[in-house]
C-alpha cells in the first residue's frame, strides 16, 4: 500500500490515535466502517494471544461490513512499543505480518529491522516523534511516515508548536506527516493539511465517545475541563505527558506541591497509573459532549466541508 492508497481509503484525513487501555476494538472497527483510520496499541491485549483474538474481531468486522454495504472500510493499524522493556515485541510483530496489518505505528525506538517486516507484506509503518533527533532516526530507519507529537497532545508529548515541528521535520523528510496536537474538528484537520500535514491525528476527542473504552468518569471530566485542567509532568511515567489534573488529585497527589514522595505512589507495586490517573490534551477545552463515533465522524466531515468552502471564498476574494 502507498500513502496515497492509504489516503483515499479515507473519507477525510484523521486517524484515531492509539490510546493504552481505553481504544479497544469497538472504537476502532467504529472509526474504520466510517472512513477514518482506527488503531490500537497490541498492549491492550492482555497478552499476545488475547492481541490475536483483538485482530480476529476486527478482520472479522471490517470484511462483514464490506460484504454488507460493498462499501470498502478505511484500513486499521496497530501500535509497536520498540523497546527493550517490552517482551512482547516480536511476539506481536509476528502477528502484525501474520495478519498484514495495513498500518503500524511504532513508539519509543524505531528499527529498520521492524520497518523491513512490515514493507515485506505491503504494510506501512508511521512512527511518532516529538522532537527532530528523534525523526532523523525514524527517518534513516525508512519508515512511511512521522507523527509530529506537539505541544498540547494528550499523553506522552513533545514542547513544540506543532507548525514548527512539522516545518522542521520537512525541511529533511519527504515522507507522510501526521500533526498531532488538540485537533478536535473538521477545520483543525484542514488546517492540519494546510500547514502541510498529510493525516491529522486525533486521541483526546475520541475518548469522548460512546465506543471508547473509557469509563464514564473519564470522559465525563474531560467533558468538564479545561486547559488548565491539564498538567504536563514526568511524575506519572518517568516521560514528561499530559494528564487530567483532577484524576492526579482524586490518587491522593497534591499536583500544587508535586512533592517526588507523593508522585511515588504512582509508580509503586499498588500503583495503577494510565488506569487511574487519565490522560488528555489541551483539546479538551472544545469537547462538551460524548458522541458516538459515526455522529462524531459525520461533524467532522461536515466542518471540513465547511472549511473547504470559506477557503475557496477567501482565494476567490485575494486582490493579489
Amino acid at each position: 500500500m502507498t500513502i496515497t492508497e492509504l489516503k483515499n481509503r479515507t473519507q477525510i484525513p484523521v486517524i484515531t490515535s492509539p490510546m493504552f487501555i481505553v481504544s479497544g476494538t469497538q472504537l476502532v472497527i467504529e472509526s474504520c466502517k466510517n472512513g477514518i483510520i482506527g488503531t490500537f496499541p497490541a498492549l491492550n491485549g492482555r497478552t499476545s494471544e488475547d492481541f490475536e483474538k483483538m485482530l480476529n474481531e476486527i478482520n472479522s468486522e471490517l470484511e462483514k461490513f464490506e460484504a454488507e454495504t460493498g462499501k470498502k472500510p478505511a484500513p486499521y493499524g496497530v501500535n509497536l512499543i520498540v523497546n527493550r522493556t517490552n517482551p512482547r515485541l516480536l511476539p506481536d510483530l509476528e502477528l502484525c505480518v501474520k495478519y498484514k496489518v495495513p498500518l503500524i505505528i511504532t513508539s519509543l525506538g524505531a528499527v529498520k529491522e521492524i520497518v523491513d517486516a512490515v514493507h515485506s507484506y505491503g504494510g506501512l509503518i508511521f512512527h511518532d516523534v516529538v522532537k527532530k533527533r528523534h525523526a532523523e532516526k525514524a527517518a534513516e530507519a525508512g519508515v512511511d511516515g512521522i507523527i509530529c507529537v506537539s505541544a498540547g497532545a494528550g499523553g506522552h508529548a513533545g514542547m513544540a508548536h506543532p507548525f514548527a515541528l512539522l516545518n522542521e521535520i520537512r525541511s529533511f523528510y519527504d515522507g507522510a506527516l501526521i500533526m498531532a496536537g488538540s485537533i478536535n474538528t473538521g477545520q483543525e484537520v484542514l488546517a492540519a493539511e494546510i500547514a502541510g500535514a498529510d493525516f491529522a491525528y486525533m486521541g483526546t476527542r475520541f475518548i469522548a465517545t460512546k465506543e471508547c473504552a473509557a469509563s464514564e468518569e473519564y470522559k465525563q471530566m474531560i467533558v468538564e475541563s479545561g486547559i488548565d485542567d491539564v498538567i504536563y509532568t514526568d511524575g506519572v511515567s518517568g516521560v514528561s505527558a499530559n494528564f487530567l489534573k483532577k484524576s492526579i488529585e482524586l490518587a491522593g497527589i497534591d499536583v500544587s506541591e508535586k512533592k517526588e514522595e507523593d508522585f511515588s505512589k504512582l509508580t509503586g507495586e499498588h500503583a495503577k497509573a494510565w488506569k487511574d490517573i487519565w490522560s488528555a490534551g489541551h483539546g479538551v477545552a472544545e469537547i462538551k459532549d460524548v458522541p458516538s463515533v459515526s455522529e462524531l465522524v459525520e461533524r467532522l466531515k461536515s466542518e471540513y466541508k465547511s472549511a473547504l468552502e470559506k477557503t475557496r471564498i477567501i482565494q476567490e476574494n485575494l486582490k493579489f
